[in-house]
């Protein structure tokens, strides 16, 4: 530890740091699914930086803003009376939920001895990796079955794992990988006719499938409209514009968090149900703005926007002789060539300076179309592939 050192020296070397990351605003970042926040939501952001809703009775306001936030969201999820929390993401979400899911299946099946046989989990091979935290952290085997051609979960598969010990079935509304939306409707049926619990991950695509469904886009329901859904995870600081770290959890029943919820007898409320304690108010307030500020319309604007740039971009892949893994159902592109391999390309694009991910199932290159990647920047990159292209 130094002595003390001036405001502006410390101010200068931490613009060196920052000098050295990657902007958003640069429109060189290709492969996350998070963006820039809105300036709204940053001001909003800070000026509730000091409030914790671990604690809140000491922020009965931001507690009373995170109540409404939670309500809107719901709304958007067709949930009239929903229970949840807003948390650091969708890691966090997931956790809890398959939490919430054990709890809820060993009490249902009055199981004296929950750990003497593995309790198991059944989700598509292109679940989000927070499910294997999740596993690790709680003791649950991981029964991932296999993707139908469409590389959604397959329901046959879902049928064939089903047996005493599944606690949840998991399904997911814009995967990480392709953004395709398993088909929820029969999952939600699988889950009524078994008695389980059904967690839908909608972390990416909750804050776009009901604002492109709401102008005219032809995408199916995904949310508590179905009744055999349990749980949504949705995530604020994706496509809703907002700070990180903001996500979210819905429950459709009060019992679900009360399952999970642990006894904090020196705080200003005695049960606590997240996986954090200290939780920031913050992210509260900047997603109840931004909510506000928006609308309907606004999101339904920025959604339509990366739909139509998602749409140009596989056009334009397609044109010059790359393969398109599937016609983009939300904003993710994923694309090879039939001449270069994926790892090769990839690293020649990160050569150009821009930075891409790879999927795994299958093999590609993957492109999110987040809201600061403009029209523009497709140009260039575009551009930039053909000379890689051509030099290979």
């Amino acid at each position: 530890m130094n002595k003390p050192l001036e405001e502006e020296y410390v101010l200068k070397k931490l613009r060196e740091f920052k000098s050295k990351d990657l902007s958003y605003f640069s429109g060189r970042i290709l492969g996350s699914m998070c963006s820039e926040p809105h300036p709204l939501s940053k001001k909003v952001f800070m000026d509730f930086i000091e409030t914790n809703l671990g604690d809140p009775g000491l922020f009965e306001g931001t507690a009373e803003i995170e109540e409404e936030t939670i309500k809107i969201i719901a709304s958007l999820l067709s949930l009239d009376n929903p229970y949840g929390n807003i948390v650091t993401g969708g890691s966090e979400a997931n956790i809890m939920a398959m939490r919430s899911a054990r709890n809820h299946h060993i009490k249902t099946n009055n199981i004296k001895h929950p750990y003497t046989e593995p309790f198991e989990l059944i989700l598509p091979k292109s679940a989000h990796f927070s499910f294997k935290k999740a596993s690790d952290i709680l003791g649950l085997k991981l029964i991932e079955v296999n993707l139908d051609n469409e590389y959604r979960i397959d329901i046959e598969s879902v049928k064939k794992n089903i047996n005493k010990n599944t606690i949840a079935i998991v399904g997911v509304a814009g995967t990480t990988e392709l953004g395709m939306i398993d088909p929820i409707k029969e999952l939600s049926q699988i889950a009524i006719d078994e008695n389980i619990y059904l967690h839908v991950d909608a972390a990416f695509g909750g804050f776009s499938i009901p604002f492109l469904k709401y102008i005219g886009y032809n995408l199916p329901n995904f949310d508590f409209s179905n009744e055999g859904v349990s749980s949504i995870t949705i995530d604020p600081h994706k496509m809703g514009l907002t700070p990180i770290p903001t996500g979210c959890i819905i429950y459709r029943e009060k019992k679900y968090i009360d399952l999970i919820n642990v006894d904090t007898p020196y705080l200003t409320v005695k049960k606590q149900s997240t996986i954090v304690g200290t939780r920031l108010g913050a992210a509260s307030a900047a997603t109840w703005a931004m909510l506000k500020y928006m609308g309907k319309e606004g999101y339904s604007e920025i959604a339509k926007s990366c739909m139509i740039n998602s749409n140009f971009l596989a056009d334009a892949l397609i044109k010059e002789g790359f393969n398109l893994i599937t016609k983009p159902q939300l904003n993710i592109v994923s694309f090879n060539h039939p001449k270069i391999e994926t790892e090769e390309l990839a690293k020649a694009i990160e050569e150009k300076s821009w930075k891409v991910s790879i999927s795994s199932c299958p093999k590609a290159i993957r492109i999110v179309m987040m809201p600061h990647i403009k029209h523009v920047h497709i140009m260039n990159f575009m551009r930039d592939l053909r000379e890689i292209k051509s030099g290979i």
